[in-house]
Parts: C-alpha cells; sequence; structure tokens
C-alpha cells in the first residue's frame, strides 16, 4: 500500500455529500516524533456531516480532508521515534484528515489495536468509545444499581454507550425508532421511540423515580427536558446538537446556549449537576495529561469489546472512493452502527 502513493478525500466547501472530490499524490513522510499510519478503518461520525454543512463548531477552513478517527498499520517512523512501532496496527483520533489512505500522526498519539481486533472492529469504538466512556466513567461517574436514559441508543456513540452502561451494572432506557427496538432490547436496553412523541412521560413511566444520568446528543429543547427527567444527585451530560444539523446562522451559537444553560443549573442549589461534553478538553493544557487519559480509555474499550461486552456494530463498509455514498447512507439514519471507509 505504501507503494501505490496517497489518496484522500477532500471537502472543498459547503456541498452536498457528491461535493467530495478525490485526490491523489505522493505518500507524506513522517517527521521527528511522528509516523505514517496506513489506514485500514476509518469512519463516517456525525461530525463530518456537520462539517459539510460549515456547522461543526472548531473545524478548520475549507477545504480539508475529514475524518476523525482512523485504524492502520504504522509503515514509517520519524527521528525520534522508537522502530517498534513499525508494523503495529494502532488506532488514532485526529479530528480531521482520517479520509487518507496514508495519514501522518504524532507517534505520542497512537493507541496499540488488540490481536484478534480487526480494523474494522476497532475502528467502530475509537471516537464513539472513547466519547462513551469517558461521558459514562469520567463525567456521569455512573455505578451498578443505577437508571440512565442515553438519547439515540441506536447510533454510533449511543449504542456503545448503552452497552457500556449495561456491562457497568446500570438500567437503561434508550430512545430510537421502532425499526431498532428488536436490537435494543437484545441488548438489554428498554426502548422508547422518539418518533411517537412524549418522550419524557414514557421515560418517567419506566423511571418514576427519576434518572440518574441522561446523555443527550440532540441539544435544543431536549437538553432542558432531559434536566427535568434527573432524580436528585442525578448527572446530566450534553454532547452535540443533532437537532440543529441543519439549521443556518451561528455553528457556535447552539453549543454556547447548552454551556450556558449548564452553568445556570450547576449554580441551583438542586442536588443535580450537567456538563457538556468535549473530547478535546485539556489537551491545550495539558497534553501529556490528555494522551495518557485516552490511552487508558481506549484500552478499557478495546477490552471490553475483547469481552463481548460491547458488540462492534458495522453498519457498511464502503471504499474510501465511494466516500460521497457513505456520507450520504450515514446521513439517511436508516443505519445501525457505524459505516467504516476502507482503503
Amino acid at each position: 500500500m505504501e507503494n501505490e502513493g496517497l489518496v484522500e478525500v477532500v471537502l472543498p466547501g459547503i456541498v452536498a455529500p457528491e461535493g467530495l472530490r478525490l485526490r491523489r499524490g505522493a505518500v507524506p513522510a513522517a517527521g521527528r516524533g511522528q509516523v505514517v499510519v496506513a489506514m485500514e478503518a476509518t469512519g463516517v461520525s456525525f461530525a463530518e456531516q456537520q462539517m459539510r454543512r460549515g456547522r461543526y463548531y472548531d473545524q478548520p477552513p475549507f477545504p480539508f480532508v475529514p475524518g476523525y478517527d482512523l485504524v492502520g498499520t504504522v509503515v514509517t517512523a520519524g527521528e525520534g521515534v522508537g522502530q517498534g512501532l513499525l508494523g503495529q496496527r494502532v488506532a488514532a483520533l485526529v479530528k480531521v484528515g482520517g479520509w487518507a489512505s496514508h495519514v501522518v500522526v504524532d507517534a505520542e498519539d497512537v493507541v496499540p489495536v488488540p490481536d484478534g481486533l480487526t480494523a474494522a472492529e476497532a475502528e467502530t469504538v475509537v471516537v464513539n468509545g472513547i466519547t462513551a466512556w469517558q461521558m459514562l466513567h469520567r463525567s456521569a461517574r455512573v455505578r451498578a444499581g443505577q437508571t440512565v436514559l442515553v438519547h439515540g441508543a441506536s447510533g454510533g456513540v449511543g449504542s456503545v454507550l448503552a452497552q457500556l452502561a449495561r456491562a457497568a451494572g446500570a438500567t437503561v432506557i434508550g430512545t430510537a425508532s421502532a425499526r431498532h427496538h428488536k436490537a435494543l432490547r437484545e441488548l438489554g436496553v428498554l426502548p422508547v421511540d422518539y418518533r411517537a412523541g412524549n418522550v419524557a412521560e414514557r421515560v418517567r413511566e419506566l423511571a418514576p423515580g427519576g434518572l440518574d444520568a441522561v446523555f443527550d446528543h440532540l441539544g435544543g429543547r431536549s437538553v432542558t427536558d432531559s434536566w427535568k427527567l434527573l432524580a436528585r444527585g442525578g448527572a446530566l451530560v450534553a454532547y452535540g446538537s443533532a437537532s440543529t444539523r441543519d439549521d443556518n446562522g451561528s455553528k457556535q451559537l447552539p453549543v454556547l446556549k447548552i454551556l450556558a444553560r449548564t452553568l445556570l443549573w450547576n449554580a441551583l442549589p438542586n442536588g443535580r449537576r450537567a456538563s457538556f461534553y468535549n473530547i478535546w478538553a485539556g489537551r491545550a493544557l495539558d497534553r501529556t495529561a490528555f494522551r495518557a487519559r485516552l490511552r487508558a480509555d481506549l484500552t478499557e474499550v478495546f477490552a471490553a469489546v475483547g469481552r463481548g461486552e460491547v458488540v462492534a456494530r458495522i453498519a457498511a463498509r464502503i471504499p474510501l472512493a465511494r466516500a460521497a455514498e457513505a456520507l450520504r447512507l450515514a446521513e439517511s439514519g436508516t443505519v445501525a452502527g457505524k459505516i467504516v471507509l476502507t482503503p
């Protein structure tokens, strides 16, 4: 693969999925402290759906190569990098740049993928798994015997979060469309049809004493409804604004509104707490601690997959050259699990 040249997908501006461009070039070189990873699997996440609309709150200027994470094999190590990494399968969180056949990554940012996991299986739980693990265990600190609500429980993050919560001993209520309810029940999740209306009323029927944690990626009015469902001592973790994906105007405003609400709620003497989760929080202040935390948490998620506590749900495998098709499929909302792009 290394000798075949670079192939990457470029997002040129605010375009339909079919507006993505394929670009070829020379395989990049690894600088000091860096490695070149030959991509074996990368994914389509909600971030790319927002980015193509210009709606991701800190995306780079157009044009750029999207791709939030990847799994692949280290083919080149730069100066100052131990040669032991060569030939290793690793995972990396990059935010942008993953939709390419070869990606340059700082060596300290790669996490080894354990034997027994395929590249596609590992890819399903990189950004999704880190997000789910950190929200569950670092933000909400969910314990056995508690009851939690996961919005979008059939989605990429939601499905991993629901499974990790079940593995932690929690009762899980999950919102999803009716066609996903059978699969959720098989995971031990109590499904609620978000399209049927009165979601809050149905959740209260299932958890009359209130919830110990709610995980909300919807934003907007849903955040307020989620807050009201908490029991005393409960935690709301907001981590997106999916409900405003197709809105016009400022891309920062929906997030700022959520942040303002969490600050207000936390100032109230009501025994509940709220936070907005950002996977990159703390990176600028202490990169060493950030890397250590990410490595530890992703390693825990990989171990959970290895134990069968989390099933790697692959919705589709699509070649990188057909990224437009993959993005269109992801945006259709008709699939469960992760859409994986392959070289």
